[in-house]
Parts: C-alpha cells; structure tokens; sequence
C-alpha cells in the first residue's frame, strides 16, 4: 500500500492527484453555485427596477458557460501539483484562451442587453436613437469578435502583423466580388447616421408604401397599410426620393365644390366666408383661402385650401368629414344648390324650304 501512495505519474504521487481532483470537483461545484445564485438575485432584481445597468449585468451573467467554469477549476486544482514548466505554460494558455473567449461572450451579452433595452425604452419616444442604435450594436459586436478572434490567435502563437497584411489583401479582392452586399452594409450606415428614416416613419418610396419596422445591414422592412412585410434594399432605399409622412409637422389640404350656375351673385360672394367660419370652427385647422376659382362645364368650381396642425391621416380625415358636413348644412341653409354633370340638348327644327 505504501508504494502505491509512494508511486509517482508526472512528478506527483497519488496523493497529490487526489487532493488536486477533489479541488477542482470543489472549485467547479462553488463556481457553478455561485454564478447560479447571482443571475437568480440580479435577474429577480432587475426585473423589480426601471434601471438598466441592472438588466445588462443580468444578460452578462447569463452568457457565463461550462467551460470557463471547468478552465477556472482546473487551474486552481493544478496548483496543488507540481508540473513541468512546459505543462504549466500549456495548462495557462489553455486559461488565458477561455478567458478571451469567454471575455468576449459576456461583453457581446452586455451589448445585446442594452441595445434591447434601449430600444424597448426609445421606440416609442426616440425612434430616430433606436435606429441608430441596432445599426451601431452590430458593429460594436463585429469590432469585439475581431479583436477576440485577433487574442486568440496571438495567444496561439500566430504572427498578427502577417495575417492583418494578408487579410488586407484577400480583403480588396472579397470586397470586389461582394461589392453590392457591402453597398448595402454602407448604406445601413448611412442611414443610422444620417437618419432619413426610423423606425416607426410611414414612407413613400415609388409605388412602395409602409411603415419602418426594421432597418437591417442590408435590407429595410416595411409593413404595408394591407398588412404584408415589404423588404427593400438599403442601397436602393437611398437612391429614392423618401417621402416621409411621419416628419410632418401639418398637412395642406386643397379641396373643391360646385354649385349651380343658377346661384345669385349675392349668395356666390357669401360662400367664401361661410367656408372661412365653417374651417376656423375646428381645433385643428387653420384656414389659408377660398375662392369662386373658374366657370366648370356644369358648375362654378369653388377652390379651398386649410392646414390640419396634426400630421396624423386619421385625424386629418376627421376634419375634413366635418368640414364636409358643415357645409352641406351651410349651403342647405342659405337654398343653394350642389351641382352635378348636367348636359343641355338644344333641339332645333330644321329650316322649311323655300317655296
């Protein structure tokens, strides 16, 4: 029995290995206990509180994975050894490494945390920032998987100088073959930072209507009034002409009557200020004109013109149905006429003849 114990494998007796196995079996064990307990705590927490650096912090603990947990606890369980200096630099790298990656994993975890709270938080009152926002987490994450990826690699052993000049060069050649991909991608940019749209902005783009749910790397999604997704390309996003309802600050509204040719002249000059009190009744319109504007082919055509101080359509429409009816009343009350496509026939006999 005391040769066994004596017995040696690596330069440590059994003993050693035994003591070193149960601290690793420990240290994995509280590690596990320990990151569970505190994603339960800060996510129970977080959610009692309107806070965001509480949300964040419970997103990073949940990204915490197994083999970080087994890196930790298998160093810790290595000091009770007496190693090699070459299995000692291969047991740090090893640690070094999962601490990159795992590094890298809780802070792609705080991004999307509160890049999705601030969303959440400015959807409704900062479209134009959450916009912004989406587009730049993107390449806030892209940025840190480059920069693990380069520890990485560097950690291994590979010349980085090298392979940045060598990624430079196959990059100009990738960058040709996906040049359409990238102009969107530049484009995605374009639009985060100069913002000719948000998300929420009803636009008008040709023939294509819809309002911004998503602005992607490489294609925009609306949602049509009938209810189907529409994908454009960013790139040919921007090089339309946007029409932007959303950035209304009012609407001008233009809209024409006719009534019968056969209104006294009195009654025609009384009709511009019956439109006048009839528009300047309603809370948000602000009158500008009304005129008796041309002789019609069966009426004389009235031409007015009113803001709504509220870019809403709904709105909008609501005014005009009430301007409408007003004016029904109105010209009802005063015996005038709306005319209507009328044609006369004139019927003329013809000439007896000359005897």
């Amino acid at each position: 029995m005391s040769e066994v114990f004596s017995a040696s494998f690596l330069g440590n007796t059994p003993l050693q290995w035994a003591i070193a196995a149960m601290v690793t079996a420990f240290s994995a064990v509280a590690l596990a206990t320990m990151f569970r307990v505190a994603r339960a705590r800060m996510t129970a927490w977080a959610r009692t509180t309107e806070g965001q650096l509480d949300d964040v912090v419970a997103d990073t603990l949940h990204a915490t994975k197994l083999f970080f947990i087994v890196a930790v606890a298998l160093l810790l369980g290595a000091k009770a050894l007496t190693l090699s200096t070459q299995f000692e630099r291969l047991i740090d790298k090893a640690f070094v490494l999962a601490v990159i990656v795992q590094a890298g994993l809780w802070a792609h975890a705080g991004i999307g945390g509160w890049l999705r709270g601030h969303i959440e938080r400015n959807r409704a009152t900062n479209a134009t920032g959450a916009t912004t926002s989406s587009v730049l987490g993107f390449i806030a994450r892209v940025a840190l998987w480059s920069l693990v990826l380069l520890l990485v690699l560097e950690n291994l052993g590979v010349d980085i100088t090298a392979l940045v000049a060598s990624l430079g060069i196959g990059g100009i050649a990738v960058a040709l073959a996906v040049q359409n991909i990238l102009g969107d991608v530049f484009a995605s940019l374009a639009i985060a930072l100069d913002q000719p749209v948000v998300i929420g902005d009803f636009i008008v783009i040709g023939e294509v209507m819809g309002t911004v749910e998503r602005v992607g790397l490489k294609t925009t999604h609306l949602r049509s009034l009938s209810g189907e997704l529409i994908v454009v390309a960013n790139s040919d996003l921007l090089n339309s002409r946007i029409r932007n309802y959303k950035r209304m600050f009012q609407r001008r509204i233009l809209f024409g009557f006719g009534v019968t040719y056969e209104t006294p002249p009195e009654k025609l000059r009384r009709i511009p200020e019956m439109v006048r009190e009839i528009v300047q009744s309603e809370s948000l319109a602000r009158f500008d004109r009304a005129h008796l504007a041309r002789f019609g082919a069966s009426a004389l055509e009235y031409e007015v013109v009113y803001f709504v101080t509220d870019p809403d359509y709904n709105k909008y429409m609501d005014v005009q149905e009430t301007i409408n009816l007003r004016l029904i009343e109105a010209l009802q009350a005063v015996s005038v006429e709306f005319a209507y496509p009328t044609q006369t026939i004139h019927i003329a006999s013809p000439a007896a003849p000359t005897p």
